[in-house]
């Protein structure tokens, strides 16, 4: 039987030693908290998922929340105009329902059942002095602890990483009293608003410790008016400021928002990061070898609701190339064999969130507008954040964007095909 360990206990690190646990293999998962800690601690994050990382979970058994989440069954965009409206607002229906479910209950319910079925679970704070010594134990090292001194084993990709500084301050608000859209009574929905030369707020329904609730989500440029949220530790100021930057800059959600309350004393999470893509393989003083896993070597910034989406792919794809691996060793090259067969999706998740963070050329303004009036296009866009690689046949170019624009038209009116007719948001400010 192979022994595997699996440093932390995230998305990835669970789903990976669940998956792998449940093969035959013999893991150990280390976690800096326990699962009652995890429970009681801070949010983590947003964990949005959509329907393919959905699967990876219904394919393990792992969906034990599925009837309690709520289903959001769109994702909606607005674009703030120069005063109080909007000067776009539509709703892409998903082919698949998306969910969250706030991170303190699924890590703290998957370690559970990853102790309850036998598997060894340690609680301890990993050093790459502590894997240095371990790893001479085991026959793979999996590093899914995506923050700390692990890290720092994982050299930066140059090529891959264009950032050297964060794009977005974060702050993060869960919630309780958030009322429905108007618009769209009884839909659930992702709601992204734009907020150009200031940011975006990213409105999610969540299960969380408490039942249903919504995250309530800025994303700042760093400098803006967004970036106040720093040296912020009181839970109240925290969810003042975010209710009251919603007033100013995206009143439609504020309107909604007026009886809000935190859904707990933990509910507040803000900070700031560089996206970054690493090296998948870190080496140990001692000679041994350790794989990255998921945020470790592709960590992008969550303007596009991709962390958890990709962690699942992630543990769903190291997985598949460990079973078939067999008794191989697991070496340099097999690791960055391993890497590159989950780049090969991943690279489309960076390079989507990396040209989102910029500031808007005038055919994907002229995107955004055009699905105001064109289902079909904003259909494509929400099922977009299920499988970005979709983007690179409309969004990128913008001679791909104006042939799939007008062939959109064309089948909506076939009389009016013309593409002055296609709505824009080219007129709004930019985001620079």
């Amino acid at each position: 039987m192979r022994k595997i360990l699996v440093v932390g206990a995230g998305q990835s690190g669970l789903q990976l030693a669940l998956g792998l646990q449940s093969r035959g293999y013999e893991i150990t998962l280390m976690s800096n908290r326990t699962a009652d800690e995890i429970r009681s601690g801070r949010v983590m994050s947003t964990q949005c998922m959509f329907h393919t990382a959905l699967q990876h979970e219904r394919d393990l058994g792992l969906n034990f929340w599925e009837s309690q989440a709520p289903k959001a069954e769109g994702v909606g965009i607005s674009v703030a105009g120069p005063g109080p409206q909007r000067v776009v607002d539509w709703v892409g229906r998903l082919d698949g329902y998306a969910q969250s479910v706030d991170q303190r209950v699924k890590m703290a319910g998957w370690m559970e059942t990853f102790a309850q079925r036998g598997g060894q679970l340690v609680i301890h704070g990993a050093a790459v002095s502590d894997l240095d010594y371990f790893a001479r134990a085991y026959d793979l090292v999996l590093v899914a602890a995506g923050k700390g001194e692990l890290v720092s084993m994982f050299g930066r990709d140059t090529a891959r990483s264009p950032f050297t500084e964060p794009q977005r301050v974060l702050a993060v608000a869960y919630v309780h009293g958030l009322g429905p859209r108007p618009e769209h009574p009884g839909f659930e929905a992702v709601r992204c608003n734009l907020v150009p030369g200031v940011g975006e707020l990213l409105v999610s329904p969540t299960f969380t410790l408490s039942g249903r609730a919504d995250i309530l989500f800025w994303e700042g440029l760093p400098g803006g008016p967004l970036d106040v949220f720093q040296g912020v530790t009181d839970p109240a100021e925290h969810l003042s400021l975010t209710l009251e930057l919603m007033e100013k800059h995206t009143p439609w959600e504020y309107a909604r928002a007026t009886r809000v309350e935190l859904t707990d004393a933990n509910g507040t999470l803000s900070g700031r990061y560089t996206p970054t893509v690493r090296n998948p393989v870190g080496r140990l003083p001692g000679g041994g070898l350790a794989l990255g896993v998921a945020d470790v070597v592709v960590a992008n910034d969550p303007i596009t609701g991709q962390g958890a989406n990709s962690a699942a792919k992630c543990a769903a794809s190291y997985l598949d190339a460990i079973v078939e691996h067999g008794d191989g060793p697991f070496d340099e090259e097999w690791m960055r064999a391993t890497f590159d067969r989950y780049w090969d999706t991943a690279r489309h998740a960076t390079k989507w969130t990396n040209a989102m963070l910029g500031v808007p050329p005038e055919h994907v303004l002229h995107l955004i507008g055009a699905a105001d009036s064109l289902q079909p296009v904003a259909d494509r866009f929400a099922n977009g954040f299920d499988d970005p690689a979709d983007f690179e046949h409309f969004f990128y170019e913008p001679e791909k964007a104006r042939s799939y624009l007008s062939s959109a038209a064309e089948a909506a009116a076939p009389v009016s095909s013309d593409e002055a007719a296609v709505p824009s948001v080219a007129g709004t400010d930019s985001y620079a």
